[in-house]
């Protein structure tokens, strides 16, 4: 049976947040812990999640979409400056992508295909967005996230 880790969650320094502290979705275990870790993390100043709206232009059916990242964080440097990052939380296997050449080109691959597709438009989009607002771009996988 397939469970899905969903579920609110409630920061224990709300004055953190930026957005609604009673509206925080987390959608998968990876998330969840990474609220934890913004929450509890002095150097994090404010954070928020699914917060901010990136305009993106998905490949798969040419339409402008809005895009949702995970995470906005504001940390506090070592040197007393302050750095802003938008950060997306997925599995290891969606970043890599797809295999190039399958065995067998089955319903799952395509849909991976097309699910890789519009992450990279998304991203590209992010980077973009950071990139104009003097902002970093960071993809996080269960391999940073201590899984």
């Amino acid at each position: 049976i397939f469970m899905a880790y969903s579920g609110k969650f409630r920061p224990s320094n709300p004055k953190k947040y930026r957005g609604n502290p009673t509206r925080i979705i987390y959608r998968s275990m990876w998330e969840k812990k990474f609220m934890i870790f913004c929450d509890r993390t002095r150097s994090i100043v404010e954070w928020g999640s699914e917060e901010i709206i990136i305009p993106y232009r998905c490949p798969t059916d040419g339409k402008v979409h809005r895009y949702y990242p995970d995470f906005y964080i504001k940390v506090l440097n070592k040197d007393g400056k302050y750095k802003k990052y938008i950060i997306e939380v997925k599995p290891k296997k969606q970043v890599a992508g797809p295999d190039k050449n399958p065995k067998r080109k089955t319903a799952a691959w395509k849909r991976d295909v097309l699910t890789y597709m519009k992450n990279q438009a998304k991203w590209e989009a992010a980077e973009d967005y950071c990139d104009d607002r003097r902002m970093n771009f960071m993809i996080l996988t269960e391999d940073h996230l201590n899984v």
